[in-house]
């Protein structure tokens, strides 16, 4: 997918409804920041009524703007025109259990997709207001300003980030690999939100970042701002990243990439 399937217009304007449903989301968040009940939905899978309350806010405005747009989210989907190749991707509050605890780490994450690939996405962090923006074709930026992704070559530089899911066990492929990276790289770092470790390898903060159980609103808006700053997101298999979510691996090259997965092994269930 290339921008030269869509004017400038219409990607303005795809940008411009991006940039207003994630800023009613994260008014939600903010009002309700502390002073929210959780719910679980799974083992440490949280949802509260901030999550719903932000989604709700944000398919609003979509399906007001963009009636025929199927949409994505990760507390439900609702349809458009099963012939749309419009796709509205969002994760209303990733870093929910951050959130819950009080943490200020969190952010709503928002992407469309065009026939299938990211064409524009977003990732908002309301408490720092660091709105991290792509566009197929235009680059990435950070509250306006471009942004690219770090010069690191060797692995032993790199600063990874890495995702964990809600339940670890001993002998799981995730703490293989929390082991390798802490062994071969720089340092590691655990945020509790994969839209934010994406934006800021996008930004040049992290180098490498990795989570093996992301769903699709989780990576959508933060594989197009990777890309857009120059850098690389896949799946395991060093082929671009599904649709749908699933494993990823980004780094802030592919050399760098081709390193990492070098020392941490094949992925095994």
């Amino acid at each position: 997918m290339t921008s030269a399937q869509h004017s400038q217009s219409e990607l303005e304007r795809f940008l411009r409804i991006a940039d207003m449903a994630v800023d009613a989301a994260a008014e939600v968040l903010l009002t309700k920041f502390g002073r929210v009940e959780a719910q679980l939905k799974g083992y440490a899978d949280f949802v509260t009524e901030a999550d719903m309350g932000a989604q709700q806010a944000v398919v609003e405005i979509i399906h007001r703007e963009f009636p025929h747009h199927d949409f994505l989210g990760e507390e439900g989907s609702r349809g458009g025109s099963s012939q749309s190749s419009y796709r509205w991707i969002l994760d209303p509050l990733d870093g929910t259990t951050n959130y819950v605890h009080g943490v200020p780490f969190f952010a709503v994450s928002l992407a469309l997709e065009y026939e299938g690939r990211p064409i524009v996405g977003i990732i908002y962090d309301p408490m720092l207001r660091e709105r991290f923006t792509a566009v197929t074709g235009w680059g990435a930026q950070l509250n306006g300003q471009p942004i690219r992704v770090s010069h690191v070559k060797r692995l032993s530089d790199a600063l990874v980030s890495i995702g964990l899911p809600a339940r670890v066990v001993p002998d799981s492929v995730d703490v293989h690999w929390m082991i390798q990276s802490a062994v071969h790289c720089l340092s590691i770092r655990r945020t509790g939100s994969a839209a934010l470790n994406m934006a800021y390898l996008a930004a040049g903060r992290f180098d490498i970042s990795w989570a093996l159980t992301t769903k699709a609103w989780d990576v959508a808006a933060g594989a197009i701002l990777i890309e857009e700053a120059g850098g690389v997101v896949t799946g395991l298999d060093g082929q671009p990243l599904n649709a749908q979510g699933g494993p990823y691996v980004a780094a802030a090259n592919r050399d760098l990439l081709d390193q990492f997965l070098a020392v941490v092994g094949p992925f095994r269930k």
